[in-house]
């Protein structure tokens, strides 16, 4: 859809996974504009400073709809990351998810229609609810939480900016595709973004107890951000994945309270493991599914994209940035 020397727009680019889909794309000969309105925590200067100047930082919302309007109309094509981001932040600020992830995703879906340009809308695996169905497929039915629960505001807002870009896809030729992430961690993830993986990391290399929430049993797959980047480089530069919908997630499954053991391990940290109730600020205990493992043969078949980084690997990497430069 894109080349590699394109001008890409990422929405939400100065986020952890927009920092490094810029930097991907700015190492392969393209050029970056970034809109984000900081509310994640960066700073400009430190965008400034990790590309080298390169990428412009436009600070601005995604719901500004002549901003976005103007920023597309400028740049080739576009990635669309901006969204509420952290459970306990979507707990705390539902309305605002829902604002965000809907009229944000349509304000930049009407934009690459108006203007044709290629758009990757990144989703996540929280669409397919809390029902544990083993490895999920792209085309498995949903079940997504009630609306009385804040926590389902997110994957709503998700779905629906998918299933816009979808149908605008079929019905008026827009080049879109989707992309569903499974726990994308590594480099930039700090333990105050609440994410488990950083968040045991930092305890771990702090001496204190890794903190496991509900019984450890629940399973999940990790996937290392540069290999989730370079799923999304290849979704929005090869035409066979245009109009497509696609799991993005790593290969090693994993039970919460295994992972604690695992991070331990690697370390060598002599902190405790200590299982707790989940905390009210993370919502209702019924909305962590089970199992969230994804099936990634479609994607596989479309560009030819698996990961290829491991489990340890994600840890060590974590580690090596949460660790003090000498």
């Amino acid at each position: 859809m894109l080349p590699p020397t394109a001008h890409l727009l990422i929405t939400g680019g100065a986020g952890f996974l927009g920092s490094h889909l810029a930097d991907r794309w700015l190492a392969q000969g393209g050029a970056v504009t970034l809109l984000d309105d900081l509310s994640a925590g960066a700073s400009a200067d430190a965008v400034d400073a990790r590309t080298g100047g390169r990428a412009r930082l436009v600070v601005g919302s995604v719901l500004d709809e002549g901003l976005v309007g103007e920023l597309v109309a400028r740049t080739d094509g576009v990635a669309h990351l901006a969204a509420v981001v952290g459970v306990e932040r979507v707990v705390r600020e539902p309305a605002r998810t829902l604002e965000v992830g809907t009229r944000g995703g349509q304000v930049v879906l009407a934009a690459a229609l108006a203007h044709r340009r290629p758009v990757l809308v990144v989703s996540s695996s929280e669409v397919y609810g809390p029902e544990s169905s083993g490895t999920y497929c792209e085309d498995d039915p949903l079940a997504l939480v009630s609306p009385e629960r804040a926590r389902g505001t997110y994957a709503v807002s998700k779905l629906h900016t998918e299933s816009l870009a979808l149908a605008l896809h079929r019905e008026r030729g827009l080049p879109a595709v989707v992309a569903r992430l499974f726990n994308t961690s590594g480099p930039r993830q700090g333990p105050a973004s609440g994410m488990v993986l950083p968040r045991f990391v930092g305890a771990a290399l702090a001496g204190e107890p890794l903190v496991v929430h509900g019984d450890g049993s629940q399973r999940r797959v990790f996937c290392h951000v540069l290999d989730a980047v370079d799923a999304l480089v290849r979704l929005l530069s090869r035409q066979e994945a245009r109009g497509g919908l696609f799991n993005v997630g790593g290969r090693d499954e994993v039970s919460m309270a295994a992972l604690a053991e695992l991070v331990r391990e690697r370390l060598g940290s002599a902190s405790q493991i200590r299982f707790c109730p989940v905390p009210k600020e993370r919502g209702d205990p019924r909305d962590d599914t089970r199992r969230r493992v994804p099936d990634l043969a479609r994607i596989r078949r479309a560009v030819g994209w698996e990961p290829t980084r491991d489990l340890g690997a994600l840890v060590e990497d974590l580690a090596a940035e949460f660790r003090p430069s000498r």
